[in-house]
C-alpha cells in the first residue's frame, strides 16, 4: 500500500566549511530528465540541510555506456551522492543487491578506491515503492511533521500520526565514508554495469560525523525568558535542517514539588496555556541548527553539538534551553493491589521532574496531540489538563528516564491514589507500584456504575471501567446529524467480565435538538429512529418523526430502565416524561445551582426521581465514572445488569464526583418513604468520606439547606447527625462538596466538580406521601406548551400523502401530540384534586 506523501521543494542552500558542493557541469552528458513524472528542481538546493548544486543537466548513463570522469581535487571525510535510478527490474523478478555502477575515488597518492552501487542499497528507483526504501540511502527529504493545526479533510484522521514517513522526491542521497580523509580525491569515475540511473549532485562533507543523523531522538526543554513571549497562547515552533523535531508541547507551569502537593485538589491538573515552559524532541547531525520560533517570529538558533555538549544554552536573550534527557530503560511496571497483591487495573501517568511525560508504550504522551477533538480521540487514555493517562490491566512497559521519575496511579474512588516519586536506576526494568484500598462499596452493596458514555469499543469500556473502578458501563449508541455510532456494538445483552465485577452495555441514548435527550438502558432491540427532527441530532433537514415519551414507552416494552440525562437540558419534553411517570431516574451532570434547581423543582412538585450520575463521555478529556451512581443491592440480590437497574429505579442511589455518602432518616436508608402520624423531628445522619478534601456536607429539605457541617480548610471525612423539624410532607437529601456549590473542579473536559448527592428520602405526614408545587405545575405546562407549539408551527413534515410512518399510524400530529396532551391531563387532574383553577 502506497502512502502519499507531501510534495515540498527543497530550500535553497546554505553554503558553509562544513559541507562543500562540487560543480559537476563539466562531467554532464546530458539534460535533467523527467524523475517520477516531474523535473527535478534546479540551482543551489538544500537536501535534508546538505547543499548541492543541482545543474540544468546531469550524468546519465546505462549499461554498456561508457565510463564518466569527475573531477574533484579536494579532501574530504565524506562524499555524497545525488543520485537515482530510472528503471527497475525488480518487480519482474530481478535480483536486488545488483551493482548499478561502480564509482571509483582517484586519490592524489595514485591510489584509488571502488564501490560498488547497488539496487536498494546505495541507490533507488523513484518513485519508491512502498516499504521498499534503500538500505544504505537516504531519501532526499526528512521525515515531516503533518501540519498541526490545518489540512486536507482527507488527512483528518492521518493527521493523529503526527509524522509522514519520507519517500525521495527526486534523489537518493549515498555517504561515502572517505578511507583516506587526509588526501586529495582527484575524481570520481562513474561506471555504468546495470540499469539506467541518473547522478546530479555531488557534495563533500568536511566533519568528523556521518552527514545523517544517527542519534534517536532526545528531550530539550525551552524557556522564553520574556514575559511578551511567554505569555502568549502556545505558538511554539522547532526546526532542525539536518535532523527533525517533534511537535513542542507545554510543560505544566507549576514545579515538580507543587505538583506532588496539588495531588488532593482533583483528577488531572491544570493546562498550561502559555508558550513557555516547553519542551520538544530534537534529533540531528552535530553540525545541525536549532531555530525556536514562536508565532512565526524566531527567537534564537543554536548549534545541536554544542547545545549537547554543553547542557543548555541561550542562543538570544529571549530563549534559553536545556537538553533534559537523563538517559532512557525499558522498564515493565506492575500495579497491585497492596492488600491482595494482585493485579490491579488502573489510570497511569508517568513523568519527568520537569513535567515530560513517558507514558507506557501503546499510549499517548500527549492524547492526540492535546488538539481536544472530538469522537475521533476515544480509546485507551485520557487527558485531563496537563496530563495524559494510560488505561492499563494492572501491567505496562515502555520507556522511563533514568533518575527520579514521579508516577501517578489510581484506580477510581475506593483506592487511595498516588502520586510519589521513584527512582529508575542504569539497567533496572522492573518497577512495581502498590495501591491501596480504603474502602470497598461491593462490599457495602453499593454498585457504581456510569449511565452516559459514548464512542468507547465494548471491550476497551471493560478496561477503562475497571482501571476506574466502575462495575458498569452503559455504553450509548446514538446519532450525530449523519454519524451513527457503536452499532455495531449493539447486541442486546450485557457483557461481562470473568470475574464478574465489570458489566458493559450496549444500549442506546435518543436525542432531539429541542424536546430533549433520553437514555435507554437495557434494550433488546434498538429503538428507532434513534434521532429526529433534524441537526445536530438528527440528518439534516428530517422530519419531527416521534417523541421522547413513544421511545419510553418502547423501552419500557422491553423491559428497560428511562433515564432523563444532563437534566434539564433540552428543556422541553422531561416535563412529559415526568408528569405521565415514564421517567424512572434523572441524570446530573453537574453540581450546579442550574441543574440543582430543576431537579429539586420536580421533587417539590411531589415527583419522585431517583438521582444518578452519568459523565456524557465523548472525548478522551473525560474519564469514564468520573460521575457516577452507585446502586444498592438487596444482599440477597446477585449483582448484575438487570439486578443493578432494578436498584436504581428503586432509589437507593447517589450520585459520586469523588465523595462516597451515607444517608438516613430515622434509620431508613436513600429512597425510602417514612410515614408519620402527624407533624414532630426525624433524625436524620449522614457520613461523607473521600480521597479528596471537602468543605461541607448538608442536608436539603425541599430545596433549602437545613442543617450542614463542614470544616473550612477541607476534611476528607465529614459527618453529620442532627434533628430535622417536619411540620408536613417532605422530602430530604444529602449532598457534599463545597459551599455554595462552588466545588473544587477536576480538571476534566467539564471541570466538574468534587461532589456528591444522594437521592431523596420521602417522609408522609398523616398520610401518603404527596407534594404539590402550583408554580412548577404552571412551569410544566409552559414547558409542553412549548413543545406543542413547536410541532404544529416549525417542526418538519413531509406532506402526508408521501409518506407511511414508522408507527403505521394515519394521523401523525395525533400521534406526536399525544403524551403531551396525557401530560397536559395528569397536571390538571392534580391540580383539580386540590381545588386549583386551570
Amino acid at each position: 500500500m502506497a502512502l502519499e506523501t507531501r510534495s515540498t521543494p527543497a530550500a535553497p542552500a546554505t553554503i558553509d566549511a562544513d559541507y562543500e558542493p562540487i560543480d559537476i557541469s563539466a562531467a554532464t552528458n546530458a539534460d535533467n530528465v523527467e524523475i517520477a513524472g516531474r523535473m527535478p528542481v534546479t540551482g543551489e538546493r538544500s537536501l535534508r540541510g546538505l547543499p548541492f548544486l543541482i545543474g540544468e543537466r546531469c550524468v546519465l548513463l546505462a549499461a554498456g555506456e561508457d565510463a564518466v570522469t569527475i573531477p574533484i581535487g579536494k579532501a574530504a571525510k565524506h562524499v555524497i551522492f545525488a543520485h537515482t535510478l530510472l528503471e527497475s527490474k525488480l518487480r519482474e523478478g530481478d535480483w536486488l543487491g545488483r551493482a548499478i555502477a561502480t564509482y571509483t575515488f582517484r586519490y592524489a597518492d595514485g591510489s584509488e578506491e571502488k564501490v560498488d552501487i547497488r539496487e536498494r542499497f546505495e541507490i533507488g528507483i523513484i518513485p519508491c515503492p512502498w516499504g521498499n526504501l534503500a538500505f544504505l540511502a537516504h531519501p532526499d527529504r526528512h521525515n515531516t511533521l503533518m501540519d498541526r493545526h490545518q489540512g486536507r479533510w482527507s488527512d483528518s484522521g492521518r493527521r493523529h500520526t503526527e509524522a509522514n514517513y519520507a519517500f525521495p522526491e527526486f534523489y537518493y542521497l549515498y555517504a561515502f565514508e572517505n578511507p583516506k580523509p587526509e588526501v586529495v580525491i582527484q575524481s570520481v569515475t562513474v561506471t555504468p554495469k546495470h540499469l539506467r540511473f541518473a547522478l546530479a549532485g555531488i557534495t563533500l562533507g568536511h566533519l568528523e560525523e556521518y552527514p545523517f543523523h544517527r542519534q534517536a531522538k532526545r528531550e530539550v526543554k525551552i524557556v522564553l525568558s520574556q514575559a511578551e513571549d511567554a505569555e502568549k497562547p502556545f505558538a511554539v515552533e522547532v526546526e532542525v535542517d539536518r535532523g527533525v523535531a517533534t511537535y513542542p508541547y507545554a510543560l505544566p507551569q507549576a514545579s515538580s514539588d507543587e505538583y506532588m502537593e496539588d495531588a488532593q485538589k482533583g483528577w488531572g491538573e491544570e493546562q498550561n496555556p502559555q508558550s513557555s515552559p516547553a519542551y520538544v524532541e530534537i534529533a540531528g547531525a552535530d553540525s545541525a541548527t536549532v531555530t525556536v520560533k514562536n508565532d512565526g517570529e524566531t527567537l534564537g538558533q543554536v548549534n545541536w553539538g554544542e547545545l549537547q555538549q554543553a547542557g543548555s544554552a541561550d542562543p538570544s536573550p529571549r530563549v534559553h534551553l536545556e537538553v533534559v534527557d537523563s538517559g532512557r530503560n525499558w522498564v515493565h511496571t506492575t500495579v497491585l493491589d497492596a492488600d491482595t497483591g494482585k493485579q490491579l487495573p488502573c489510570r497511569i501517568h508517568f513523568r519527568s521532574p520537569h513535567g515530560i511525560p513517558y507514558q507506557p508504550h501503546g499510549h499517548h504522551n500527549h492524547v492526540y496531540g492535546n488538539q481536544g477533538t472530538w469522537h475521533n480521540d476515544i480509546g485507551g487514555d485520557v487527558r485531563m489538563g496537563q496530563i495524559s493517562y494510560a488505561y492499563i490491566d494492572g501491567k505496562c512497559q515502555g520507556w522511563l528516564p533514568r533518575g527520579e521519575v514521579i508516577v501517578e496511579a489510581a484506580c477510581g474512588y475506593e483506592y487511595e491514589p498516588i502520586r510519589e516519586r521513584v527512582q529508575i536506576k542504569p539497567g533496572q526494568r522492573e518497577l512495581t507500584v502498590r495501591l491501596q484500598r480504603w474502602t470497598d462499596m461491593n462490599e457495602q452493596r453499593y454498585f457504581s456504575g456510569d449511565t452516559h458514555v459514548h464512542f468507547l469499543g465494548a471491550q476497551g469500556a471493560h478496561l477503562e471501567a475497571q482501571g476506574e473502578g466502575l462495575n458498569v458501563v452503559n455504553l450509548l449508541q446514538s446519532q450525530w446529524g449523519h454519524l451513527f455510532t457503536n452499532t455495531e456494538d449493539f447486541i442486546g445483552r450485557p457483557t461481562v467480565s470473568n470475574d464478574g465485577k465489570t458489566i458493559v452495555y450496549c444500549t442506546q441514548e435518543n436525542r432531539q435538538h429541542l424536546l430533549g435527550h433520553l437514555t435507554l438502558l437495557g434494550l433488546k432491540e434498538p429503538v428507532m429512529p434513534w434521532c429526529s427532527d433534524g441537526p445536530g441530532e438528527a440528518e439534516l433537514a428530517g422530519n419531527l418523526e416521534t417523541t421522547l415519551s413513544h421511545w419510553a414507552d418502547a423501552c419500557h416494552a422491553q423491559g428497560g430502565t428511562v433515564v432523563i440525562p444532563h437534566i434539564p437540558d433540552p428543556n422541553c419534553e422531561p416535563a412529559v416524561l415526568i408528569a405521565t411517570g415514564r421517567a424512572d431516574a434523572v441524570e446530573m451532570l453537574r453540581g450546579e445551582f442550574w441543574y440543582h434547581q430543576e431537579y429539586y423543582r420536580y421533587l417539590n412538585c411531589g415527583y419522585k426521581l431517583p438521582l444518578v450520575g452519568g459523565t456524557d463521555k465523548m472525548s478522551s478529556d473525560v474519564p469514564v465514572g468520573i460521575y457516577r451512581t452507585y446502586c444498592h443491592l438487596p444482599a440477597d440480590e446477585e449483582f448484575n445488569y438487570d439486578n443493578w437497574l432494578k436498584a436504581l429505579r428503586s432509589g437507593n442511589t447517589f450520585h459520586s464526583g469523588g465523595p462516597l455518602i451515607e444517608f438516613s432518616v430515622d434509620g431508613q436508608p436513600i429512597g425510602s418513604e417514612l410515614r408519620l402520624s402527624g407533624a414532630g423531628t426525624v433524625e436524620v445522619e449522614a457520613v461523607a468520606r473521600s480521597i479528596f478534601p471537602m468543605e461541607v456536607l448538608e442536608i436539603v429539605q425541599q430545596g433549602r439547606v437545613v442543617a450542614d457541617s463542614g470544616e473550612r480548610s477541607g476534611s476528607r471525612e465529614l459527618r453529620l447527625k442532627t434533628q430535622i423539624k417536619v411540620e408536613g410532607n417532605t422530602w430530604l437529601a444529602a449532598r457534599c462538596g463545597s459551599r455554595n456549590n462552588q466545588h473544587v473542579p477536576h480538571h476534566d473536559g467539564w471541570r466538574r466538580g468534587i461532589f456528591a448527592h444522594t437521592s431523596p428520602i420521602y417522609i408522609g405526614v398523616g398520610g401518603e406521601y404527596s407534594l404539590f408545587d402550583e408554580q412548577v405545575a404552571n412551569y410544566m405546562l409552559t414547558l409542553i406548551s412549548g413543545g406543542l407549539t413547536h410541532m404544529r408551527k416549525k417542526a418538519l413534515q413531509h406532506p402526508p400523502e408521501s409518506i407511511t410512518h414508522h408507527h403505521g399510524e394515519a394521523d401523525h400530529q395525533a400521534f406526536l401530540e399525544r403524551p403531551f396532551q396525557e401530560a397536559i391531563s395528569a397536571i390538571h387532574q392534580r391540580m383539580h384534586a386540590l381545588g386549583i383553577p386551570h
